[in-house]
């Protein structure tokens, strides 16, 4: 391996290293960018396939969608996500959390959500 490369893997662990302390905040943050930028379209589905039914039972799904169900996929699926990221070597850590993020905010700004 190259010098410089060895130098680069060094600087990505050094960077990977201070996220590991961080892990449970920043899959939080990973599944909540997720469910705001998905969240439409979930929503969306649901508008759709609740028109026309009563104002109480859209209100009542809406809430039960909004603030439980996304609620716990926050509360379930980022303890899990951080449990695997641990499990990664701190320079692909780095990586794939600065990935993650872009991936995320790329696919916000292709749906005109940035």
């Amino acid at each position: 391996m190259s010098n410089t490369m060895s130098k680069v893997i060094e600087f990505f662990n050094y960077l990977g290293s201070f996220i590991y302390p961080w892990l449970p905040e920043v899959s939080t943050a990973i599944v909540a960018c997720c469910l705001v930028v998905f969240g439409a379209d979930i929503n969306r589905f649901l508008r759709r396939y609740f028109a026309g039914r009563s104002f109480l039972l859209r209100t009542l799904i809406f809430v039960i969608v909004n603030a439980f169900g996304y609620g716990l996929i926050i509360i379930h699926l980022s303890p899990l996500l951080a449990q695997n990221m641990a499990k990664i070597p701190s320079h692909w850590l780095f990586a794939l959390v600065i990935a993650i993020f872009f991936a995320i905010g790329s696919w916000a700004q292709r749906n005109r959500q940035v």
